[in-house]
């Protein structure tokens, strides 16, 4: 039987967290089941908690405490943990950066802007800084590296299968100079293929869809029940409740129906990408 792995508890806070809570655990002789036992959250969860991998619930963190009477440390770890996992981004945003990392499934809906996991550096700072105005360009940067570190899950073990929907406005708004917007949609047209995912584009002859408001996105884990995020300029919302994500996963199955063929809309932005570097761009 292969050695256990254990977590360099000094990698960071989530890790550190991480090991406290399996030592103590093991101090307190219980397994993960036993541990779990009582606070409605799978073994998983623990496990990856344990080694630096996700962030504690405040609910399972009481549960913890009081199972191994812990007089309330991990829920005072908790917002440790939080800041440590949302450096350079919103703290709305801190779960459902680490529900990425873990995801089996992606899927986007994009009316307005680019998808954070397609953007490039110029695209993430215009972005930001139009966003943002008063900010200084450390802080501009900081958003900016954070958002272009959340591309890695595409280089993990196990990426997740990732589709984008995008509106076709999306490649006619010039965020950028014509060179920057090629770019940027060159970036991903190159993802797409590279990481075999499928991306959509919504025509703009499609004058009424069943999903016309909001950015959102739609995960679903081999351990969790599946969730949906939606987003607005200065706020997010994440909805785990069954009803209504069942019923933001049908509006998003018919808004493919009424996106154009994957092929088809690859071509469409490759097409876009190419106007862009020969100055044909259409407004």
């Amino acid at each position: 039987m292969p050695s256990r792995k254990d977590p360099d508890a000094s990698a960071n806070v989530p890790s550190f967290y991480g090991a406290e809570l399996r030592y103590l655990r093991e101090q307190a002789g219980l397994t993960l089941e036993q541990l779990a036992e009582g606070s409605w959250r799978g073994i998983s969860l623990l496990s990856q908690i344990e080694r630096g991998e996700r962030r504690m619930p405040e609910d399972l963190a009481r549960h913890v405490d009081a199972k191994l009477d812990t007089d309330g440390f991990f829920m005072r770890r908790c917002e440790d943990v939080s800041r440590a996992k949302r450096s350079g981004h919103a703290e709305y945003f801190v779960d459902v950066l680490e529900m990425e990392e873990h995801a089996e499934s992606i899927e986007e809906w994009a009316p307005m802007l680019v998808p954070g996991l397609l953007q490039t550096p110029a695209y993430a700072r215009a972005l930001t800084r139009a966003a943002m105005p008063r900010a200084s360009d450390a802080e501009v940067e900081e958003k900016v590296r954070a958002r272009m570190e959340r591309a890695a899950i595409f280089d993990s073990e196990q990426p997740p299968a990732f589709w984008a929907i995008l509106d076709e406005s999306l490649l006619r708004r010039r965020v950028l100079p014509d060179e920057g917007m090629a770019e940027l949609l060159e970036h991903i047209a190159e993802v797409i293929r590279t990481t075999h995912s499928i991306a959509q584009i919504v025509p703009e002859t499609a004058a009424a869809h069943p999903f016309m408001m909001g950015m959102t996105k739609m995960m679903a884990f081999s351990d969790a029940p599946p969730v949906v995020y939606t987003e607005s300029l200065h706020s997010g919302q994440l909805i785990d409740y069954p009803a209504l994500v069942k019923q933001y996963r049908e509006s998003y199955d018919l808004l493919r129906a009424t996106a154009l063929p994957p092929e088809a809309s690859l071509a469409m932005i490759e097409t876009a990408a190419e106007d862009y570097r020969n100055g044909k761009h259409r407004a």
